[in-house]
This record gives C-alpha cells, structure tokens and sequence, in this order.
C-alpha cells in the first residue's frame, strides 16, 4: 500500500508578511505605534485623553460636532429606557422599531426625497445598495480613488468593474463609450474623497452619466452636513441632487453617531428590503442610537451657522499650514479634511508621534489606503473647534513640523 506525500500546506497568515515586517520595522525605530491610540476619556468633540495625554482632537470625523449635542444624548438615553439595549433581530423580521421608521422619515425630510433605508453602518449601506442592483452583466464605472466599502460591493454583486483615473471627466467618459450597447450601467462616485478631502466636478460626471443611460450613485459621507445650502452635500452645492438616483450616507461622520443609509427617488428602491443581502441579514440598528441619528439629523437641517464656522475652519487650518511650507493634498480648502503630505512613512510616523506629544491628535494614513502610494496626516475639522483652538494647532504643527525635520 503507498501513501501519497503531500507537501504542508502555506500558513494562511503568510500573505501578510510584508505589511507585518513594515509595521515591526516602524515600531522597531522606537516610534509609539500610531494604530493602538486609546482615548481613555472623552472631553467633548474637539479634546479627549489619549494615551494618557489631554489632546486636541482633529481626526474624529465628527464634522459638525454633534456626539456631544444635549438634545442628541438625551435622545439616545430616553430610547435606552423606553426600548432596551439592542433588537436582536433584522430590520424584515422584529428589527424594525418606531426609531428605525422616525429616522428615515428624518432622512427623506433631509434630503427631500422619497425613499430612506437605514443600515448598520456605512459600509454595509455601500456593499448592500451597490452590489443588489449592480449584479452580474451589469457594468460599474467608478472612481479609481473610491472607498473600500464600495470596491467591496461592485466584488460581491460579480458585475464587471471599470474604474477610470481619480476625477478625471473624459477618462469616464471614455469607459462609457466602451460598453456595449443595452448593458445596464452604474456610475458610482463620492462627493469628498476621504483620502485627501478633494470634491469630485460632480455637475459635469452626472451629466455625462445620464448622456450613456446609466444610473449615478454619490457616496456624501463626508460632505453630508456641512456642504450645501441646507448640508446635503456636494450634489446639493453643485445643483445636481435631482439627476442622482441614490446618496449614500453614514452616520459616523457629521451625525455623530453609528449606521449607513441610502435615499433615492427611484419608484421601486422599497422592493430593496427585501432583496438586499447586507440589510435582510443584518440585526438593526439599537433603538437608542437611531433615536440619537434623528434627533441629530433634524439638527442639522438648521445648521447654518456651525457650517459657516466649519468652513472658516478649514480655510484658516489649510492657510497657516500652505504659509509654513506643508505640503497638502489640495491647493486650496474644498472640505472639512485637510491632508498633510508626508515624505515617506517613517517621517510620517515621527510626525504624527511628535504632534501626539504636543497634544494634537490626528490621522497617519499609509498605502494601500492612500491615493499614489502617499503617507498623510489627514486632519479632520469639527465645527465645535474654536478660533483659538485653530491657531493653537498651528503653532503645534509649526513646532512638531520643525523638530522632526519636515519644514
């Protein structure tokens, strides 16, 4: 009788041996690692302690501050009283609670439209939307820079990807040419880029989209609540909310909690409960943090002035920092995030640890992540950040940005 010798089989943790040997070379040169940070005790919105250390906040993507807002919280404790700790159960099946329907009527009442359907996170409303509608023989024409959660939902609905280079009109133009005729299409783009805090020239990609016969989807996670007249976002500013059939959302950013969303127009979008895997098997929401992202996107619909706050923010954040020689992700402020560029990844590293120390706390962002392979220093401004608070982040970056040799 012979046996068949088989070789081992590879160790299934092997194909991330790179990114390990990057990460113990990093923390090797002695830096503390950027991607354990704890805040053991959160302040308010803009200050927490981190590692111990009473910290500027200014990498939360809490736009408009409302994680501490008094009518948000108590919001949220009333729903903990009335309707318990979770629901422990889909949205289609005991899921669905008054909280659940009064957050979407707050988020048709927001943007103006027909359809609201919550999810559990951003993520899941980007993987559920883009890969039920999006399946196979269809086609999805994306942005080359776009988020995670949406090049995972054009893999899951198996529909063939065309990507074209990052807010480069006429080479998406060019991809939707090259698709055959009949082929059903989707174009999907984000309004602010998270990476380098870019807009996309949404008014010309959406009119050449409905020239081809596709469908366009905006991602406005971070543009939502402070970009626009009334905060819906880039679309909105750009006056071509109407021409888009679905905005994606979260609630993790400017609303100051956690979930996703999706609004649409079209005439069939409720049939999507019942179709779209990520939101039938997914338990819903807890009461009280859909009573916490009503009550706060109610508020933001009479926001004005903390948009214009938010805005004077980030003008003088990316002007003090462009006069200290930084080099940052856009020539001048088109959002709320600001992204310093940085030579390489250990420099980075030992800026980031060198703002920490002086108490400032932002976001180190490395590849893959990162657009062209960049290491940044994503700043992320909250309308609750003072003008004092503003310049003292100035003088923080001056004096890190000096010590560690990078102006």
């Amino acid at each position: 009788m012979s046996e068949t010798m088989t070789a081992a089989a590879p160790d299934l943790f092997d194909k991330f041996d790179e990114i390990i040997q990057i990460r113990e070379n990093l923390l090797a040169s002695g830096v503390e690692d950027p991607f354990s940070l704890v805040m053991e005790k959160v302040l308010s919105p803009t200050r927490a302690i981190c590692n111990g250390r009473d910290t500027i906040l200014l990498g939360t993507y809490n736009y408009m501050g409302m994680t501490f807002d008094p009518d948000v919280i108590a919001a949220g404790k009333e729903a903990l009283d009335e309707f318990g700790a979770g629901t422990t159960g889909s949205r289609v099946l005991n899921g669905t609670y008054q909280g659940h329907r009064e957050v979407e009527d707050a988020l048709r009442e927001f943007y103006g439209m027909d359809h609201a359907m919550v999810f559990s996170t951003g993520y899941q409303a980007n993987l559920g939307i883009i890969s039920t509608i999006a399946g196979k023989g269809d086609y999805i024409v994306l942005d080359i820079d776009s988020h995670a959660s949406i090049w995972d939902g054009c893999a899951m609905g198996k529909a063939e990807v065309v990507p074209f280079k990052h807010n480069d009109i006429e080479a998406m133009e060019k991809r939707l040419k090259r698709i055959p005729a009949g082929a059903g299409i989707l174009v999907v783009l984000e309004g602010v880029y998270s990476m380098l805090g870019d807009v996309a020239p949404l008014k010309e990609m959406v009119a050449i989209a409905k020239k081809y016969g596709a469908m366009v989807l905006v991602d406005e996670a971070h543009s939502m609540g402070f970009i626009g007249e009334h905060g819906r976002g880039v679309a909105e500013e750009l006056g071509v909310l109407d021409d888009v059939d679905f905005v994606i959302g979260t609630f993790s950013k400017s609303v100051g909690t956690v979930g996703g969303f999706c609004v649409s127009n079209h005439p069939k979008f409720e049939i999507m409960r019942l179709v779209c895997r990520p939101y039938v098997f997914t338990a819903s929401l807890p009461p009280s943090v859909v009573a916490t992202a009503a009550t706060s996107v109610r508020k933001l619909m009479h926001a004005g002035n903390k948009r214009a706050h938010l805005w004077e923010n980030s003008r003088r954040l990316h002007s003090g920092l462009t006069a200290m020689g930084f080099t940052l992700g856009t020539r001048e402020p088109q959002s709320a995030i600001v992204a310093v560029i940085m030579p390489d990844l250990q420099k980075g590293a030992s800026m980031w640890e060198a703002l920490l120390h002086e108490g400032l706390y932002v976001n180190l962002a490395r590849p893959p992540a990162t657009p062209a392979n960049m290491t940044l220093l994503r700043c992320s401004l909250c309308a609750e950040h003072s003008s004092e608070e503003v310049e003292t982040i100035l003088g923080m970056f001056e004096r890190a940005g000096k010590a560690v040799g990078i102006i």
